[in-house]
């Protein structure tokens, strides 16, 4: 910051026959971009820099192959995943017509995503049509939905059997839509005020959180023919003492985390009969003090080993098999982090904020196999299921080796 703030001193106090030329060093120096945040960890593994204004949101395709984006410098990137450690990082830019998307999500066929936009404060769908030279046209369908929220957006969701989609507004309001525009539900949380909502990776179950101490969540119920018939509610989960920020459902759906304004995460099992009136059970409460005074994000990963906390700008990973810290990562961008996710492998955690996504390599994920796998391997009586365990907990340690990250 010293330097440029030197630099405009000595614009600004130069003689006056030189001010014809230090104004146009002025207008040289406004139209220069922003400096990038800079921000170095051995477990960094890539940045994915082409955004021109700060990501709000970023989504992984169901099949692995792609990163989406959206900014508000009107486009939406889309970036391959095998580029991720490669030293260039290609993406494909649709452009936001005379307006920009503050939500992005991906169709289950990865054929399409769609978008919420901030000014026109509907939803948009974009098609992918795959050309001859491997590229890809993005087209916006005719007409967006229709304008039905009343509140500002939280969140949205295509229910990976593609039956529906979810669309969350900060009053109470949850609306399930058809994939042509249609409101099928309404849902009133009466939470006050919800904070976030998702659709569970299963597409059974639609959740919620907000200003009251619990999740709520819901099964949407369809007909053996496919045909929409009812949202019902299924369970809660209770046991936070004051409201909840975010939560996050593991790929199975068999598990939930949340974080809440109590200054503690909680991990539950989800994998009850609600019909026969079981409850969640709490399988590991940890404390994170930062959320006391702050909202922050979740991020689950697939296999609910590894809990990733966003509060300002920094990330904090916990092991749910012990609920401690593993890792912390500070001053991770150069704004406040908006979204927070890892990729359907659980290799990677990917963050973002300002103009850049960063991609960390998930240690505690790889410590949470060795641990497990030398649990199994000391159990295991025959041979090949001894060999199978040493090859996962062998590769597991080589992954840690690799990054430096071997706990002695």
């Amino acid at each position: 910051m010293g330097l440029s703030f030197s630099c405009c001193q000595k614009a600004n106090g130069l003689p006056p026959d030189k001010s014809l030329k230090s104004k146009k060093q002025k207008q040289r120096i406004r139209k220069e971009k922003p400096q990038q945040h800079n921000f170095t960890h051995r477990l960094l593994a890539a940045a994915l820099k082409s955004h021109n204004g700060n990501i709000s949101c970023m989504d992984f395709s169901s099949n692995g192959k792609y990163l989406a984006t959206c900014a508000d410098d009107r486009t939406i990137r889309i970036w391959s995943t095998k580029d991720f450690l490669q030293r260039e990082h290609r993406s494909m830019r649709a452009n936001v017509e005379l307006d920009h998307a503050i939500l992005v999500r991906f169709s289950p066929d990865c054929r399409a995503f769609i978008v919420w936009l901030a000014n026109g404060d509907t939803l948009r769908v974009f098609k992918m049509t795959k050309r001859e030279d491997g590229g890809y046209t993005f087209t916006a369908t005719p007409e967006d939905f229709p304008k039905k929220h009343k509140a500002s957006i939280v969140n949205i969701g295509i229910a990976d059997t593609g039956k529906f989609i979810m669309t969350a507004s900060s009053d109470t309001t949850i609306l399930i839509w058809n994939l042509k525009g249609q409101v099928l539900s309404t849902i009133n949380t009466n939470q006050m005020n919800n904070t976030y909502a998702a659709i569970s990776p299963c597409s059974r179950f639609v959740a919620s959180c907000g200003f009251t101490p619990d999740v709520k969540v819901w099964e949407v119920c369809f007909g053996k023919k496919g045909d929409f018939q009812e949202v019902v509610r299924a369970f809660e989960l209770k046991g936070h003492s004051a409201a909840v920020h975010f939560f996050a459902f593991s790929n199975d759906s068999r598990r939930m985390a949340s974080v809440s304004k109590d200054g503690t995460w909680k991990l539950w099992d989800t994998d009850v009969e609600y019909k026969k009136q079981q409850d969640p059970y709490l399988l590991r409460t940890g404390r994170f003090q930062e959320a006391s005074t702050m909202p922050c994000r979740l991020a689950l990963s697939p296999d609910s080993q590894v809990l990733a906390l966003a509060c300002g700008t920094s990330i904090h990973l916990y092991s749910t098999r012990r609920g401690e810290e593993e890792e912390r990562f500070e001053q991770v961008h150069g704004e406040c982090i908006t979204d927070l996710s890892f990729d359907i492998t659980g290799r990677f955690l990917a963050s973002c904020g300002d103009r850049a996504v960063r991609l960390f390599h998930n240690a505690p994920g790889h410590r949470a196999v060795v641990e497990e796998m030398q649990g199994l391997l000391k159990r295991a009586s025959n041979e090949s299921t001894r060999q199978r365990l040493q090859q996962q907990l062998t590769q597991a340690q080589e992954a840690l080796k690799s990054l430096g990250a071997l706990k002695k």
